[in-house]
C-alpha cells in the first residue's frame, strides 16, 4: 500500500459514536438519541424540536446506553441494560417531566426484554421477563407512571415470541417443539386454552408481526409454501392467508413502515445487495421517493410521529457514517440533522462491492470485497472477514471494521456462506450440520476466488471474525492450516459440546433448533467433537490471537481458556486477552481500542499491512490470558 496514504486513528473508528438511536416522540414535540456524556459514557440525550436544549436524561456509569424507544404517553422513554456484558437486561423508563430513572424490573439474575406499547394504551406496556423460571419468559403488564409491574400471563413453555393486540392483550405465541420446528398458538382471550394455528417444520421459519386493529387478521412473517420469508395475512376465522409481500429469492424483512393509529403496514424492506422497499400502501410511494432523493445511503426509517407526519431517518452509508434526517410528510421535504461519526466526513474511506463466486458444489455464494486504496489492487494482505450467527449475514453498510482493515492495506472479503440468512430457507438449511465443513468450505471457496483473481497474496491471507466468526477463525487454523497465516478470534467456540452444554437457560426456546441445526449434544458427541477446532489444536501452525469477554453467558470465557491451553500444551502460538467487564463482544470504547490496537500490530507482523502506534487506552479491563 501507499505508506503516504493517510491512517485514519482507530478512536475515530472505534470509539463511541458523537450521535446514535435518533428518535422521535409519538407527539413530534421532542427528539431522543444517545451520545456521550463528559465521561465518554453513552447516555440519552433529550431535545426540544425546533431549539437547542440538548440535555442528557440518563446516568448510566459505566458501560453506556445503546438502545431507547418511546412510550405512547410521551412522558418515558425507555431503554434496557446489563451489568458488565452478562446479558441479565433490566428494562428501564425515563420520565422526562422529573428526571427520575425507575428500573421497572428490579430483580437480581433475570433476563428482560419489552414485548409491545400501544397507543391505545399509553400509559402501559408488556415486558417479558424469566423470574418465575429461569428457563421461560413470562409476559408482565406494567405501569409506566407509578413503576408497578404484574404478572400477566405464564408462559406455557417453551415460548420464543409474544404477540398482543391493540389493547395490549396477549392473544398469540410461537412455542418451540422438540423436532426444531416451532407452533403458532392462539388464544380468543386469556380466559381461553391455547390452540394451535400451525407448526413449522425445522427446516421452515415463522413468526408474527402484528394483529389487525380489529384483531381479526394476524400478520405473520413465514416461508412454509415457499423459499423465502415472505409476510402472510392470516384471517384467524376461516384460517385462510393471503400474501402480503414477497420476494422468490430474497427474504423479506429488517425494515418496516407502520401506522400506528391503523396498525397497517405500509411498507417492507428487502435486503439483497443493498436494501431495497417494497410498497404495500400506495398512500407512501411519494415519501419514499422523495427520501431516495434526500441522500444516497441505504433508507433506515427508525421511528415517526403517531400522526405519521414527521419521521426520522438514517440512510447507511459504505464508505461514510451514518447520516440523521428528521422527514416532513406533509411538504416532503428532510432537515439534515447530524452524523453518528462526523470526524470520518472526508477522510479516505473505502467502497464495498457486492461480489458473488460459485462454491465448489455449485452453489452461489455472495459477499462483499473491500478493496484499499492502491493501484494496482493486486497481490495484496487480505483479511477474510467472518460475520456471526451464523444465521445472520453481512450487509452493505459503514462497518468500522471493514474500514480500519481496508485503510491498514487490506483486501477485506466478507462472505455470507451457506447458513446465512436472507436468501431464502433453501439456503439456510444448506447450513444444517455443516459447521466446519461445507459453511467453512464456502469460506475457503472465497479465498481461491481471491486468489484466482490475483487480488490477494496467497501467502498473506488472515481470517478474523467474532462469535461464529471466532470459531471460523479457529477452524481455519485447524481444519485448513496451510490456507491463512494468522487468525484473530473474538469470541468464538472452540468446543461445540461444551458451548451446547453450557447455553444460558433462557435459551431453552432454541436448544431443539441449535441441536438440529449443529447437532444432539446428547446421541452425537463424537460428530460434535469432530467439528470442534480444540481438538485438532495440534494442527494450528499459525499465530493466532483471541479476545474474550469474562462475563460471556453465550460464548463462556472456558471456550477460549481451553484451546489456548490446549495450544500451549503443544507449545504453539497464542495471545490471549481477557476483559473482565465485557461479555459477548467489547461494548466499552476502552476496551475495543486496546483490543484492536493489538490486533492491529498482530496483524501487521504476520502480513505486513500498515499499523498506527500502540496508544493506551486509559480505563480499559484487558488482561494477559
Amino acid at each position: 500500500m501507499d505508506p503516504t496514504t493517510e491512517l485514519i486513528p482507530r478512536d475515530i473508528l472505534f470509539g463511541n459514536p458523537l450521535r446514535a438511536s435518533l428518535r422521535i416522540s409519538p407527539d413530534g414535540r421532542y427528539l431522543t438519541y444517545i451520545a456521550p456524556d463528559e465521561q465518554n459514557v453513552q447516555q440519552i440525550w433529550l431535545r426540544t424540536i425546533g431549539q437547542e436544549d440538548d440535555r442528557i436524561i440518563t446516568d448510566d456509569k459505566k458501560r453506556g446506553i445503546r438502545f431507547n424507544m418511546w412510550a405512547f404517553d410521551n412522558r418515558h422513554v425507555l431503554y434496557v441494560q446489563d451489568k458488565d456484558g452478562d446479558e441479565d437486561f433490566h428494562t428501564y423508563a425515563v420520565d422526562i417531566q422529573t428526571g427520575e430513572v425507575r428500573d421497572l424490573t428490579p430483580y437480581p439474575r433475570v433476563h428482560t426484554m419489552p414485548i409491545a406499547r400501544d397507543p391505545r394504551v399509553p400509559g402501559e406496556m408488556l415486558i417479558q421477563m424469566n423470574l418465575r423460571d429461569p428457563r421461560l419468559h413470562d409476559v408482565y403488564r406494567a405501569d409506566l407512571q407509578t413503576g408497578a409491574i404484574t404478572l400477566d400471563t405464564e408462559n406455557p413453555g417453551p415460548v420464543r415470541q409474544w404477540v398482543a393486540d391493540a389493547t395490549l392483550t396477549i392473544h398469540a405465541a410461537i412455542i418451540s417443539t422438540t423436532d426444531g420446528g416451532s407452533d403458532l398458538l392462539y388464544r380468543e382471550t386469556p380466559g381461553h386454552p391455547w390452540r394451535v394455528l400451525r407448526h413449522w417444520t425445522a427446516e421452515e421459519e415463522g413468526h408474527t408481526l402484528a394483529f389487525s386493529l380489529d384483531g381479526r387478521t394476524l400478520y405473520l412473517v413465514a416461508n412454509h409454501n415457499a423459499n423465502a420469508l415472505r409476510v402472510l395475512a392470516l384471517d384467524l376465522e376461516t384460517g385462510e392467508e393471503r400474501t402480503v409481500a414477497d420476494d422468490q429469492q430474497y427474504d423479506v424483512g429488517g425494515g418496516w413502515i407502520f401506522d400506528r393509529r391503523t396498525e397497517s403496514l405500509l411498507a417492507v424492506s428487502v435486503y439483497k445487495a443493498r436494501r431495497e422497499w417494497l410498497i404495500l400502501d400506495e398512500g407512501i410511494t411519494e415519501d419514499l421517493m422523495a427520501l431516495a432523493q434526500l441522500d444516497r445511503g441505504d433508507i433506515d426509517v427508525t421511528s415517526t410521529t403517531l400522526d405519521m407526519n414527521t419521521w426520522t431517518v438514517a440512510y447507511d452509508h459504505d464508505n461514510g457514517p451514518i447520516t440523521f434526517y428528521l422527514y416532513d410528510s406533509n411538504t416532503k421535504t428532510g432537515t439534515y440533522l447530524f452524523s453518528h461519526r462526523p470526524q470520518l466526513e472526508g477522510l479516505p474511506l473505502a467502497e464495498m462491492q457486492p461480489v458473488n463466486y460459485s462454491a465448489r458444489d455449485g452453489l452461489t455464494i455472495h459477499g462483499y470485497l473491500t478493496l484499499p486504496a492502491v493501484e494496482p489492487a493486486e497481490n495484496l494482505p487480505a483479511v477474510l472477514l467472518v460475520h456471526g450467527g451464523p444465521w445472520g449475514r453481512d450487509i452493505w453498510d459503514f462497518d468500522s471494521m471493514v474500514q480500519w482493515l481496508a485503510n491498514r492495506g487490506y483486501a477485506v472479503l466478507q462472505v455470507n456462506f451457506r447458513g446465512s440468512a436472507g436468501y431464502g430457507k433453501e439456503f439456510l438449511n444448506a447450513g444444517n450440520r455443516e459447521w466446519g465443513q461445507a459453511m467453512h468450505d464456502d469460506l475457503i471457496d472465497g479465498v481461491n476466488w481471491l486468489v484466482a483473481r490475483e487480488i490477494a497474496d496467497p501467502a498473506r491471507i488472515g481470517i478474523m471474525g467474532a462469535s461464529y466468526g471466532g470459531y471460523a477463525t479457529l477452524a481455519g487454523l485447524t481444519f485448513t492450516p496451510d490456507i491463512f497465516a494468522c487468525g484473530v478470534d473474538i469470541v468464538g467456540p472452540s468446543n461445540l459440546i461444551t458451548l451446547l452444554q453450557n447455553t444460558p437457560p433462557y435459551w431453552l426456546s432454541m436448544q431443539a433448533m441449535l441441536e438440529k441445526r449443529m447437532g444432539n449434544v446428547e446421541t452425537e458427541q463424537e460428530f460434535l467433537k469432530s467439528r470442534s477446532p480444540l481438538f485438532f489444536a495440534d494442527r494450528i501452525t499459525k499465530p493466532l490471537l483471541i479476545g474474550q469477554g469474562a462475563n460471556d453467558p453465550r460464548v463462556k470465557q472456558q471456550e477460549s481458556d481451553q484451546i489456548v491451553d490446549a495450544m500451549r500444551r503443544h507449545g504453539l502460538p497464542v495471545e490471549y486477552i481477557i476483559f473482565t467487564d465485557e461479555g459477548h463482544g467489547f461494548a466499552r470504547p476502552e476496551n475495543r481500542l486496546h483490543f484492536y490496537a493489538i490486533a492491529e500490530q498482530f496483524l501487521a507482523k504476520y502480513l505486513g499491512g500498515q499499523c498506527e502506534p500502540m496508544t493506551e487506552a486509559p480505563g480499559h479491563s484487558g488482561v494477559i490470558g
